[in-house]
């Protein structure tokens, strides 16, 4: 259900619908005890009708509601989704969780990450410079944005270390109409400052994003923002335009979780077969194991982790550290263990429903712990990338002889 593309929707306005959506899900998701927090990993099922006849004392209790309640009661309806989310609290469990219809029927489209925008990623430097990456096809592009140009203003306010990223970002997004967009002054490798206008448009988030580092174009950088059914293409692409690089940094940070089985692909490009995980139900465990041929089982890499990565993401670090293709570099993780199914009811809500446990390769318990990184990063307090620049040190001193 959860899926990015780099292709734009094509319907006007569908932005302003989805910003809307989008912060319904968030406030459900964050009550669920995610990081951002989390997209659960889930493997979509159909439910049948079932008919009970065992809530005695609760019809009861209705049928005196009916006869003596003073003022106007909820509708049905209400009531019925109330009486559904009290018997799931009693379950002790905030992943196992009720959505209402229409919430549930937008959530593949939530998450395909569409909204209104200029379609930049934005990172901050070292040195404390927030750096533009446009996305494929999106309008910075044809505007004159360029990959790495430096932001220093938008529509004339000026944009230096002090402004955290995710409120820039938010000034890079807005309704997609006639003559809507943002004017940015950037600063090109050259040196030279331009100001450019950048049209909104509706932007659908890759999975995946890449590039050479800056200062040192041997090693290559894979993002993977979360695990979608597109998610492994995207990164055999990404790995095939980065086939010249001699290391590599996987980061996984503020990732919270996608497909489970996705994630197993994801992890297959980096190991030659083996287990990726075990998935434990209450009948059996079974080991998940990676696919042969994967493009990058023999190039040296890290991975970037944080209190952000979650769930699948846990997942894919955790085999790459049980069979050490990589260490982990940054702060712990989340500590999200479970698989949720996804069972569509009768009038299009949806119920999530925590259905396994997995452990990985070995057979470590992540849930409500997280995985420790081998090499301890505190967050800047600034947003100074720390972690990517202690990852490229690491990789140059031990295997490319910097």
């Amino acid at each position: 259900m959860q899926e990015y593309s780099h292709n734009y929707r094509s319907k006007f306005g569908q932005s302003i619908l989805y910003g809307a959506l989008i912060g319904v899900i968030c406030a459900l998701v964050f009550a669920a005890g995610f990081v951002f927090r989390g997209i659960v990993d889930v493997q979509v099922a159909h439910a049948s009708s079932v008919g009970n006849d065992d809530y005695f004392l609760l019809n009861e209790v209705q049928h005196l509601l009916d006869q003596h309640y003073l003022r106007q009661q909820p509708t049905p309806k209400e009531r019925e989704y109330a009486a559904i989310r009290g018997m799931l609290a009693t379950l002790n469990d905030h992943y196992t969780f009720f959505v209402d219809p229409p919430v549930a029927q937008s959530e593949s489209d939530v998450l395909a990450g569409t909204y209104g925008g200029v379609g930049v990623q934005i990172k901050r430097n070292e040195r404390g410079d927030l750096i533009l990456y446009p996305y494929p096809d999106s309008p910075a592009i044809p505007a004159g944005v360029e990959v790495e140009d430096i932001l220093l203003a938008i529509n004339g306010t000026p944009i230096d270390s002090t402004v955290q990223a995710d409120a820039v970002d938010q000034m890079l997004r807005g309704e997609v109409k006639e003559g809507s967009g943002v004017t940015l002054s950037i600063r090109k490798q050259d040196g030279k400052e331009r100001t450019v206008f950048v049209p909104f448009a509706v932007i659908n988030v890759p999975s995946v994003v890449w590039r050479k580092l800056e200062d040192n174009p041997d090693i290559g950088y894979v993002q993977i923002l979360i695990f979608t059914s597109r998610t492994p293409d995207e990164l055999k692409n990404a790995l095939t335009e980065l086939k010249d690089v001699k290391a590599l940094v996987l980061d996984l940070r503020n990732n919270s979780g996608g497909l489970l089985h996705e994630s197993v692909s994801v992890a297959s490009q980096f190991l030659d077969g083996g287990v990726v995980v075990y998935e434990r139900n209450n009948q059996s465990e079974d080991p998940l194991n990676a696919e042969a041929g994967g493009v990058a089982t023999e190039l040296p890499m890290v991975v970037l982790v944080n209190q952000g990565t979650a769930s699948a993401a846990e997942l894919v670090a955790g085999a790459l550290r049980d069979r050490q293709r990589a260490i982990l570099i940054g702060q712990t993780t989340y500590g999200k263990g479970t698989v949720q199914q996804i069972f569509r009811l009768s009038d299009d809500s949806s119920l999530h429903i925590t259905a396994a446990e997995w452990l990985t390769p070995n057979h470590t318990h992540l849930d409500g712990t997280g995985l420790e990184p081998n090499i301890a990063v505190t967050p800047d307090a600034n947003g100074r990338d720390l972690e990517l620049g202690e990852a490229s040190r690491y990789l140059k001193q031990k295997f490319l002889g910097g």
